[in-house]
């Protein structure tokens, strides 16, 4: 692979077959880490049915060359039980890993797949920062994002197809910066089927190659493809296939739709300036995004690029999960501002000999500052690894099933395989390779099986109360225990069969 030079650090323009080697076996080496905790969550019960099984029925309906249709999101969020998920979030992307069906069947597969995608993220990554910095800085930066915090909140929870946004927004970067304008427009494009809002990450780009001389006509493409992508994936095509517009409209605060927030953004900016720090858990997350890197992000225009999608998230008033430096969210900014901390580092480093006594020809700095950077923000990431999510690897007890764990696969095995089954929260990703699962929540659905939890509150129930007034319903309706154990309790009604259309 030709690559340009962009710095004096880079000596060599070809990618050598030991670099290759050691990328490959570094990429292959996270995947099979990631892999491990990821299976880890999922065999010790950890992995939930909102979201790991609404992805798993939508990909299973892919790979039966169907529309994705995710029965437990329809029924429970009220939109019938063939509710096809692209009107949830369109997200035609999952579509690429119908065929990995074809060879398991079941939700691990997509732990697995989050587990690669995410991994390959750093080939890119490495190609683009071995442009800036050198060989030997860029494996550190890989490093960077390998242990990152976003990376270690998206594996421990569940899937999201956020998992392809890493590589792909790293490969528009790096392709655009080699000079491959149209590979990196291709991967633009594949980001915009990853989730309606990934239009605001493409306009992002559009506004840092607005800072590039001779890329003027490009931002103005960038920016006006992405601005009309999200607003046609919006409120086009999510309610042609059966969603709600507005189902996630969280700017109330604003205004009640887009054109009077936009409004009432611009009249009233101290307003938006407040709601982007309230609560207080928002700067905390945008902190936390650039704290490790040593706020060098900040000193680098590629972090126009995460501005709009960031922007969507902390100007919310609803949807608290958004704001918080858990879940999947911010691995979407993750490579963007590792890549945008690399660019801040040579900028750091062109700015330094301005402000320092000429030193004497032939001798070079000893202490560069786009060479001490690499080696500062791994430092920084590896002191936060125990307030994330990785700590967990260091826990004993991580690598075992707990007591409601273990009671929990004591009596599923009583579950019939093909059956429709309304389960916990927590005990859905074990039945849905082999039933069709419901999520047992505050509205009897009237499954021929039920399988309930009278131990321990899960979502979406307030109260253990609630539990076991839901069990004492259904034994009362015509219920028979089928097995106990541990607090839990597994139900049958001989001959059930709901009609799902009339208890939406």
């Amino acid at each position: 692979m030709i690559e340009e030079t962009t710095g004096p650090a880079v000596r060599e323009r070809f990618v050598s077959r030991r670099q290759a080697i050691t990328v490959g076996v570094l990429t292959l080496t996270l995947a099979v880490l990631y892999s491990i905790y990821s299976l880890l969550r999922f065999e010790a019960f950890r992995t939930t049915t909102y979201d790991l099984v609404i992805f798993d029925q939508a990909v299973r309906s892919y790979s039966h060359l169907h529309l994705p249709a995710a029965i437990v999101k329809g029924v429970h969020n009220g939109f019938g039980p063939d509710f096809n998920v692209l009107g949830d979030h369109f997200s035609p992307i999952l579509a690429l890993l119908a065929p990995l069906y074809w060879i398991h069947d079941g939700p691990q597969t997509l732990l697995l797949a989050q587990s690669v995608l995410l991994a390959v993220a750093i080939v890119p990554l490495w190609a683009y920062t071995r442009r800036r910095l050198g060989v030997r800085p860029a494996y550190l930066v890989t490093l960077v994002y390998a242990l990152a915090w976003p990376v270690a909140e998206t594996l421990a929870f569940d899937f999201h197809e956020m998992a392809f946004v890493p590589v792909l927004s790293m490969l528009m970067l790096e392709r655009h910066e080699a000079g491959r304008k149209w590979q990196s427009a291709a991967a633009a494009g594949a980001l915009l089927l990853v989730k309606e809002d990934m239009g605001l990450l493409v306009a992002g780009f559009g506004l840092y190659l607005a800072t590039r001389s001779g890329e003027r006509r490009r931002a103005v493409a960038y920016v006006a493809a992405g601005v009309l992508w999200t607003g046609l994936a919006s409120r086009v095509l999510i309610p042609a296939f059966g969603g709600d517009a507005d189902y996630y409209w969280a700017y109330d605060a604003l205004g009640r739709d887009l054109p009077h927030a936009a409004a009432g953004a611009v009249t009233h900016p101290w307003t938006a300036a407040r709601l982007l720090v309230t609560p207080h858990v928002k700067a905390t997350t945008m902190l936390w995004l650039v704290a490790p890197l040593l706020l060098l992000p900040l000193a680098s225009p590629i972090t126009l690029s995460v501005l709009p999608l960031l922007a969507e998230r902390m100007l919310s008033s609803r949807f608290g999960h958004w704001w918080e430096p858990r879940f999947h969210y911010n691995v979407a900014l993750a490579t963007l501002l590792v890549a945008a901390g690399v660019d801040g580092a040579v900028r750091l480093a062109r700015l330094k000999p301005r402000l320092e006594p000429r030193q004497e020809p032939g001798l070079e700095p000893r202490h560069r500052p786009e060479q001490i950077w690499p080696v500062a923000a791994l430092a920084a990431t590896l002191a936060i690894v125990p307030h994330f999510a990785f700590k967990r690897f260091f826990e004993p007890g991580f690598y075992h099933r707990d007591a409601r764990a273990r009671a929990a696969a004591q009596v599923l095995p009583s579950v019939p395989s093909g059956v429709l089954v309304e389960a916990p929260n927590t005990v859905g990703p074990m039945l849905t390779a082999r039933a069709r699962v419901l999520l047992l929540d505050g509205r009897p659905r009237w499954a021929p099986w039920v399988v309930a939890d009278v131990g321990h509150v899960d979502f979406p129930f307030a109260s253990v109360d609630d539990q076991r007034a839901r069990v004492s319903l259904l034994l009362s309706s015509g219920y028979e225990v089928v097995r106990r154990a541990g607090g839990y309790v597994v139900l049958n009604r001989p001959g059930s069969v709901p009609d799902l259309r009339a208890v939406r």
